[in-house]
């Protein structure tokens, strides 16, 4: 591991993310039947509108990080060209926040987002479906009395070339 960074996150409109500072924020027009919409430069979370709090955690990486066992509700991956390399965490409502992580260098990265949610504190709807979700138990040390837990594991990946 490179750089971590964990801080608390209120999302809006049911959406939070992480954005290059290079580009310019939006909601991308992403196909809304997945949890991750990205776009170049920029990769959101959508979450149940109950989530009022989320603890986020990032992680860089020199290569493919080591799977964390956990018993996460939801897990996604997605490649990202991060033309900066300086991200921001982002809402809606709240705008841009700057986080002290260091990524070695603009580039094309992939990152693993993996998320629980405290069933203690739900019950939650599905942003995809509207349908109420099914919590597994765990994880609670992680949610410290919050909504949602998120880890977000960052790594720089060599674009394919091709022979012409």
């Amino acid at each position: 591991m490179l750089d971590a960074y964990e801080t608390a996150v209120s999302p809006s409109y049911r959406l939070f993310g992480l954005v290059d500072a290079a580009v310019d924020t939006y909601t991308p027009d992403a196909d809304r039947s997945n949890w991750l919409l990205s776009a170049f430069g920029m990769v959101y979370l959508q979450v149940p509108y109950q989530v009022t709090n989320s603890t986020v955690r990032l992680e860089c990486w020199s290569s493919l990080p080591p799977e964390r066992d956990a018993n996460w509700f939801g897990r996604e991956d997605v490649e990202v060209e991060l033309p900066g390399g300086d991200l921001r965490i982002v809402t809606i409502d709240g705008g841009l926040e700057e986080i002290p992580l260091t990524l070695p260098s603009p580039g094309l990265y992939k990152m693993r987002w993996q998320w629980v949610f405290n069933g203690e504190r739900g019950p939650f709807t599905s942003p995809l479906s509207w349908h109420t979700l099914q919590i597994p138990p765990g994880t609670e040390e992680e949610l410290d009395g919050r909504d949602q837990y998120c880890l977000v594991q960052i790594w720089r990946i060599v674009a394919d070339v091709k022979a012409g």
